[in-house]
């Protein structure tokens, strides 16, 4: 049996974990996951307490998406059968706002399909935004594609807290999931965000054919990136997508992959994200003792757990929904 707390231990001195470490985790026993879930949980525990994040988004805009991404129901190549809209009004997007602070969420994600946002969508968006602060003490993130600096620019100066962008996947396997824009395409925009002042938030999908190297660069990438929150999806592969009929995760291997993003970026915010309830299943529960967030309410083109069945989860944890918005 390996001993699991010698990493926690490690990480809570400010070290790293080796290449070779970090393939160990991932190669954990099914039968030692509860010691390693205790090691990842006291780094977790040193930082967030039991304290749970909760966000929520809304899909303002969905198809119509020019980009070529294998795992998007929204992408230009895809064949799924989902409902198609173009941007929502302001009146439409603060309302989900008020629907979010009834979730008890503390960070809300404004997301929109597209390569980037329009003049007339980046308008709309700051202007809900504007309102959405007046009225409610919560996060506003944006997502709304490829960022240029003086987009990101309006994005602070209307009140966006955070900005995300993911990477998806590692540097090497970027090219096998999209062609029509390249890594450092995304990695440019999570720059404009931190150089406006708007916090970076950027993850991954796990699922997409890589290779267990890859999951670890992704690690690594993030905390090179320095993201301040980190998604962790998990592929809910949909007919129609290039990656249809892809199914490579179990339970097990995704609380080790949370466990690997805790140890490699303990500060962080580590959320469990789309593709949570289909992949980890009954394990959800466990997936909070690395993670410290999750969203609440539906994905992008998924549906996602009921709220009161998550807030429930959270009580039964004996943990509590963390809503300071500093």
């Amino acid at each position: 049996m390996n001993n699991w707390n010698f990493l926690a231990e490690k990480v809570l001195l400010g070290e790293e974990l080796t290449d070779q470490e970090a393939h160990t985790v991932l190669r954990c026993p099914d039968e030692e996951i509860l010691e390693l879930l205790h090691s990842a949980y006291q780094v977790r525990k040193h930082y967030y307490g039991n304290r749970v994040k909760l966000n929520m988004i809304i899909n303002t805009k969905s198809g119509f998406c020019p980009e070529n991404c294998g795992y998007c129901a929204q992408s230009r190549d895809s064949s799924a059968p989902i409902q198609k809209y173009r941007m929502m009004d302001k009146d439409t997007i603060i309302e989900g706002a008020r629907q979010a602070d009834q979730l008890q969420s503390g960070t809300y994600c404004i997301v929109a399909s597209g390569r980037g946002p329009t003049n007339r969508e980046l308008n709309i968006v700051t202007s809900a935004v504007k309102e959405i602060k007046k009225n409610y003490d919560m996060k506003i993130c944006a997502c709304l594609g490829l960022l240029k600096p003086e987009q990101a620019r309006q994005l602070k100066e209307a009140g966006v807290d955070r900005y995300n962008h993911n990477i998806n996947t590692s540097e090497q396997h970027h090219h096998n999931i999209t062609t029509s824009h390249t890594y450092h395409d995304r990695v440019e925009t999570v720059n404009h965000a931190k150089h406006a002042g708007i916090s970076p938030c950027s993850g991954v999908i796990v699922g997409m054919k890589e290779k267990e190297e890859d999951v670890i660069q992704m690690a690594r990438a993030l905390k090179m990136l320095d993201a301040d929150s980190i998604p962790v999806n998990f592929l809910h592969a949909i007919d129609g997508t290039l990656l249809e009929g892809t199914d490579e995760l179990n339970p097990m291997y995704c609380l080790k992959v949370l466990c690997l993003f805790r140890f490699i970026n303990p500060t962080k915010e580590i959320r469990i994200s789309g593709g949570r309830e289909v992949n980890l299943r009954s394990l959800q529960p466990l997936g909070l003792y690395p993670a410290n967030s999750i969203f609440v309410g539906d994905y992008l083109t998924t549906a996602g757990q009921e709220g009161s069945r998550d807030h429930q989860m959270i009580k039964d944890l004996g943990f509590e929904i963390d809503y300071v918005t500093t």
